[in-house]
């Protein structure tokens, strides 16, 4: 019985030891996950708020590096080398610091990424990039402090950082062209409906060489038995691009008839749009 009490006990005060208090953070971590072209891009970051506070040359003072969040370091991962400035960041993982001042900001990706705040010592030859950009004051106040990647195109985005009434916006550009010519490449060797249809809208999106994209999708449409209404839709917008606005039209009554069958109003109304814009 004596064995059983102190078993019990000695659970009891492994269960006590290993209790921990749990209390909301007061800079929150996020991690933002976004996709810009073909290049896959990651943020891990803490959240302090403003609380009524001067932020930027108060508590950020001007002219002096910040952390550019709270807690561990602010990270950012790509997953293909980025073009930013005119200078070439390799595909890797990077802290963000950055050096707030009145008429521009410095931001910093640096190779060194445990470090809690800044560096105990600020090492130049972890500077993978810098580049400097001018502030936006906003009309607005943002309570906690946000570091987004926004204005998403195929070939680029931008990394904004916004505090207070303060965004500091860096463009990075993407290598989609390259990955892209190089996956449709080998894809096409055996390619389905599909891959040319993918390849004909990239062509398309991109501004690529369209008479190419029209080859590419007729290809998709011959290999297609049912004729997808939005791979008629696509085609008629190549052709509209080359300037064959009756062969346009033609193709998108095709599309707009399919998508009737398949009672799909958006695709419906953009025909129509289209027809009625394209016969003027």
């Amino acid at each position: 019985m004596k064995n059983i009490f102190a078993t019990f006990l000695l659970v009891c005060a492994t269960a006590s030891f290993n209790a921990q208090v749990k209390t909301p953070q007061q800079s929150p971590k996020a991690i933002v996950n976004q996709t810009v072209g073909l290049t896959n891009v990651e943020l891990e970051y803490s959240r302090p708020s403003t609380k009524g506070r001067i932020i930027f040359g108060d508590l950020v003072p001007f002219g002096k590096m910040w952390r550019t969040g709270a807690n561990e370091n602010s990270v950012i991962t790509f997953s293909d080398d980025v073009v930013i400035d005119g200078k070439t960041l390799k595909k890797g993982k990077y802290s963000i610091f950055t050096m707030p001042k009145v008429e521009s900001w410095d931001v910093i990706f640096y190779t060194a990424t445990d470090n809690w705040g800044l560096p105990a010592e600020w090492n130049e030859a972890n500077v993978a990039l810098k580049t400097t950009v001018k502030p936006e004051s906003l009309c607005r106040n943002v309570e906690s402090l946000t570091i987004a990647i926004s204005s998403l195109d195929i070939n680029y985005g931008v990394l904004e950082i916004s505090w207070e009434k303060a965004l500091a916006a860096v463009k990075f550009e993407v290598p989609s062209k390259k990955a892209a010519m190089a996956s449709i490449a080998k894809t096409l060797a055996g390619a389905t409906s599909r891959d040319y249809f993918d390849a004909a809208s990239y062509y398309y999106q991109s501004g690529e060489d369209m008479n190419q994209a029209l080859t590419y999708v007729n290809k998709a449409l011959e290999l297609s038995q049912d004729k997808p209404f939005f791979y008629l839709r696509q085609k008629s917008l190549i052709q509209a691009k080359l300037g064959d606005k009756k062969g346009a039209i033609e193709t998108a009554k095709l599309s707009l008839a399919a998508a009737q069958k398949a009672n799909n109003m958006d695709y419906v109304k953009m025909n129509q749009d289209s027809i009625s814009a394209w016969s003027k």
